[in-house]
């Protein structure tokens, strides 16, 4: 019903037509500035106050701000349920993903503890649960396992093969982990103190989704040596991924079958019963802990049945009690670290930005994305220093948190005092746990990145790009490992950014009748070409990309081929040269040949004044003085001149009329070819800048040519549609002058049509162009 009420409204408008002059006049164009400068800035961020410094302070620590006004009737509740029920969720899920960071478990029990403290302190999220998580783990893992691989570690090594220490390699791991973290939390601690939260952005949702995805075909290949209890070798690198599955498919025939059939058991287990929490969740108040009560029943059963020394099942092995002492990190590696902490500085903000707008959008409140890289940065530096590993939020956790009824940080709190009683006094407990289970664990949390692949026949449907920008993203992540493949993925990624803008869609418009609307005379049916005037459209910027691309569309949709009318001109120009030097030179011929007729009609007259003389003074005749003037020579000469005066103009006049003839004749051509009539060749051609934001020093020279090639070949040129800030940066670039005013830029395409058809010699233009609009 409104939109078919807005169809009936009609408006009309008058007013005279604006060129960017007038505008200026009209509007009443300001030279002012409301930014300050940057003494300004610099004095103001200087300035120190007692309630600037406290605003300054709650800005780096949130928690000053929000817990002193927290609600304890109504958050108290929620939070004590969904910090107790994401605590559990931390237990089997630190152990299960330290093992992809090729760690001892407890160690991912520590990176459920540390970092999160910290991120209560220093986080604006709510909702997001911070720690362990299956893609930083992965990627944690391939550098522990490049730069600490067991061959490093063999004891009593006889051509190659020995036993492997595991205590010193576990340990040499542990330093390589926690001095990756560190770096990588001082990556994103810089990167938020200068305000660069906004580097995420080129990460797009298609290349993290597509390497999220990638990232757990990683995950899954490398837990499934637990899964069948091999031992596969290690490979690095670029294919790594292949080689490991064809690894493990050779060792297929020496699977360990009891340790098999613990993972089979464990796995259909924990599939059913999270299909039945997602099936009953509205009825459940709190989804059932299947995680924690199958690490439990399989910790008992195995200790119990002894299936570690009967059949040779890979249990987890000792988990000290108690915490470990901060430790400084090896600054000796940070070279070898520097590319690999930054990738995962990144892709562990990338998650956790995405996840922690998606809650604050839902819920209503706002998260600083500049203090969430210093939130996580700190995080991981201070958890780094307690031999944790790199954090990030957890997309389950942090679903089950919001769920479950916790509305702030202190959930996160909560959980970490659940984690702090595990580790001082459960921990050792689970010494007996197989891995297997672990592993089980790993796949099942696994299922919310494969339903990624339904992105595919969505962005098939929807967009073609960003579909593309998935598989390439997904396909380098598997081919070409995590770190090389995040560098293609978002070097492609900015690649189709500037192929969308150099394969702009270039377009002529035209008027619908009786309106000030402009449109694809390709797309739309009643948009008509106004005879005369061609009206170019470009749906991309014009910068330094695509402006010789520009040039040669404007020359394709217009009909005109500039370079065969300039270079008509210039052979024009070759001939009315040799033309004039023609005419010059016959002119001489001329004055010489009237100059002899001149001396030889002077000695004849002499000879017959003489005679005649002689004659007259023999019969004593007198002769008058004027008679020569009147008989002579003079006469002849002043014919003689006027005849070559003429001639060279009518010379000059005919080779004009031959330069002109000569370009109507290309520009004939020209259209013939595009299949115009002389009726549609144009006189006036209008550049549509609407969409343009910026300009180059690049577009700028591309305007320069187009509007002096296309004024030398008689069409007058126009630009409409210029914001103002593109307006400035043609000013500073010294694109207006004598020879292009500013008065040939218009606001509106209309405006420059009814310009162009005010003008002198456009009067007999009969068209539904009227000076007031109505609609």
């Amino acid at each position: 019903m409104e939109d078919r009420n807005c169809s009936l409204v009609e408006y009309s408008v008058q007013r005279q037509v604006l060129n960017e002059v007038s505008l200026d006049e009209v509007a009443q164009k300001g030279i002012w500035s409301t930014k300050p400068t940057f003494s300004e800035r610099l004095k103001g961020s200087m300035r120190c106050s007692v309630p600037r410094a406290k605003q300054v302070l709650m800005n780096w620590v949130p928690v000053l701000e929000w817990l002193p006004k927290y609600a304890i009737r109504e958050n108290a509740m929620g939070d004590l349920i969904a910090g107790c029920s994401v605590g559990i969720m931390h237990l089997p899920q630190g152990m299960a993903y330290a093992l992809l960071a090729s760690l001892s478990p407890v160690f991912g029990l520590y990176t459920s503890l540390y970092p999160v403290l910290v991120y209560f302190i220093f986080g604006t999220s709510r909702h997001i649960s911070i720690g362990t998580f299956a893609v930083i783990s992965i990627m944690i893992g391939s550098v522990t396992e490049r730069l600490a691989p067991d061959s490093n570690f063999l004891v009593n090594a006889t051509n190659g093969t020995g036993s492997v220490n595991i205590n010193e390699r576990d340990a040499y791991r542990v330093q390589i982990a926690s001095s990756l973290t560190v770096l990588a939390g001082l990556f994103q601690i810089l990167l938020g103190v200068v305000r660069f939260g906004f580097v995420v952005t080129y990460l797009s949702e298609p290349l993290v989704r597509g390497y999220t995805t990638g990232s757990a075909c990683h995950v899954l290949c490398s837990q499934l040596k637990y899964l069948f209890g091999v031992t596969p070798a290690r490979f690095s690198g670029p294919f790594s991924l292949i080689y490991t599955l064809v690894e493990i498919c050779r060792l297929l025939p020496q699977t360990v079958v009891p340790e098999l059939v613990v993972s089979l058991v464990a796995l259909s287990i924990l599939i059913v019963i999270k299909e039945l929490n997602q099936y009953y969740r509205q009825k459940l108040p709190l989804p059932i802990p299947i995680e924690l009560i199958m690490i439990i029943a399989a910790t008992i059963i195995t200790h119990f049945c002894g299936l570690a020394t009967k059949y040779n099942i890979d249990i987890v092995g000792e988990i000290p009690s108690g915490l470990k002492a901060p430790r400084a990190p090896d600054v000796t590696l940070f070279s070898t670290l520097i590319g690999d902490a930054f990738a995962i500085a990144i892709v562990g903000y990338a998650i956790n930005i995405s996840l922690g707008k998606t809650f604050a959008l839902k819920h209503g409140y706002k998260v600083d994305s500049n203090q969430e890289l210093v939130a996580l940065g700190l995080s991981n530096t201070i958890g780094g220093c307690f031999q944790c590993y790199s954090v990030t939020s957890s997309l389950s956790r942090s679903l089950i948190q919001e769920s479950t009824g916790g509305r702030t940080q202190v959930a996160g709190l909560i959980s970490s005092i659940i984690v702090l009683i595990t580790v001082l006094k459960i921990g050792s407990l689970f010494e007996a746990l197989p891995k297997a289970v672990l592993s089980t664990i790993v796949f099942v949390n696994l299922k919310g990145m494969f339903k990624q692949f339904s992105d595919v026949p969505m962005l098939f449907k929807t967009n073609k790009v960003d579909l593309l920008v998935w598989l390439v993203t997904f396909t380098s992540t598997i081919l070409l490992n995590l770190d090389l493949g995040l560098a293609v993925s978002i070097a492609f990624s900015m690649l189709t950014v500037i192929f969308r803008t150099q394969l702009a869609r270039y377009s002529i418009l035209g008027q619908v009748p009786a309106t000030d609307l402009y449109l694809d005379v390709d797309t739309y049916k009643e948009a008509k070409e106004i005879p005369g005037i061609k009206i170019f459209h470009s749906s991309a910027t014009i910068y330094y990309t695509n402006a010789e691309m520009y040039l040669e569309a404007l020359q394709e949709k217009s009909g005109l081929q500039i370079g065969k009318l300039l270079a008509a001109k210039k052979k024009q120009d070759a001939m009315l040269k040799q033309q004039e030097k023609k005419s010059d030179k016959n002119e001489a011929k001329h004055q010489q040949s009237a100059s002899n007729l001149s001396n030889n009609t002077s000695s004849l007259e002499e000879i017959k004044i003489t005679a005649a003389l002689k004659e007259n003074f023999k019969h004593g005749i007198p002769l008058k003085a004027t008679e020569s003037a009147v008989n002579g020579f003079g006469k002849g000469h002043v014919n003689q001149a006027y005849q070559s005066d003429t001639m060279s103009d009518f010379n000059c006049d005919m080779g004009r009329s031959q330069y002109y003839d000569s370009n109507a004749l290309a520009s004939k051509e020209s259209h013939d070819k595009k299949g115009l009539t002389d009726a549609q060749v144009p006189h006036s051609i209008i550049l549509d800048l609407s969409t343009t934001s910026f300009v180059d020093t690049v577009a700028v020279k591309t305007l320069k040519n187009i509007f002096q090639n296309l004024t030398d070949i008689g069409v007058g040129v126009y630009l409409a549609g210029c914001q103002a800030c593109v307006v400035e940066q043609l000013e500073r670039a010294g694109f207006f002058s004598e020879l292009l005013p500013k008065s040939r830029l218009f606001v509106t395409i209309h405006d420059a049509v009814l310009h162009i058809l005010n003008k002198p010699g456009q009067s007999d233009v009969n068209l539904d162009v009227s000076y007031t609009t109505t609609m």
